[in-house]
């Protein structure tokens, strides 16, 4: 896949994640336009796979972080401390 359809790839990944997000959604994705239009005008493939590896090391805390909150909910539900 190109780099600009992994960009596009990426973008609406974190759209989706963002829906859960603590802020709200519109919060989100007024920061995640943000910092795409920061960096649209860049164009050193090198640069923009970095910041490509960096949005997916995003996703997965932000996967990881809800994996969390799932779980602290799961044990607040069932256990008694």
């Amino acid at each position: 896949m190109s780099q600009k359809g992994r960009v596009k790839n990426l973008y609406k990944t974190l759209l989706y994640y963002g829906k859960d997000w603590p802020n709200g959604y519109d919060y989100f994705r007024t920061r995640l336009h943000k910092v795409f239009l920061k960096n649209k005008d860049e164009v050193d493939p090198e640069k923009i796979e970095k910041m490509i590896k960096h949005g997916e090391f995003v996703i997965k805390e932000i996967e990881a972080l809800y994996m969390l909150k799932k779980y602290r909910t799961m044990k607040r539900r069932y256990y008694n401390d």
